[in-house]
């Protein structure tokens, strides 16, 4: 089978609400499935408050339990390698101190020479990039801090 034809096939799974398709051509058999995230799944995570073996003050504790109930985690949907600009060229999809909105490209990850964009599932402030341009990123790798 063609590798367009195939990547065409790949693409009108992914664009569609098509959750698998299976095709035969002569000796040629393709079945592409797409792995649906579950409802009560999220691809954002919480983070969690740092545990201190040292007794803190009341305000104190509660303050930083406050802060860190505000910054949420972006985590990568896929394995693949990091890129924070669609090309060489052009400049980072989002930088830090920017505010992004839901649906808004994040970056993209390239995976088995297919690019797929990350987007963000919160509106906020990017606080910080977790991983380099260029960089090789394994499922659920945290990649962006977010401000709510």
């Amino acid at each position: 089978m063609d590798l367009r034809k195939l990547k065409s096939l790949i693409d009108l799974v992914s664009d569609s609400d098509i959750s698998e398709l299976e095709i035969s051509e002569g000796e040629d058999s393709v079945r592409i499935v797409k792995e649906k995230i579950k409802s009560n799944e999220k691809i954002v995570r919480y983070e969690k408050p740092p545990q201190s073996d040292s007794p803190q003050d009341n305000s104190e504790s509660k303050n930083k339990h406050f802060e860190t109930e505000n910054i949420e985690t972006v985590v990568s949907p896929m394995v693949g390698t990091f890129y924070r600009a669609p090309s060489p060229e052009s400049s980072p999809f989002i930088d830090v101190g920017q505010l992004v909105e839901e649906g808004q490209t994040l970056c993209v990850i390239e995976a088995m020479k297919l690019m797929n964009e990350v987007p963000s599932n919160i509106s906020g402030k990017v606080l910080e990039v977790l991983v380099e341009n260029g960089e090789p990123v394994e499922f659920e790798q945290p990649l962006f801090k977010i401000e709510i």
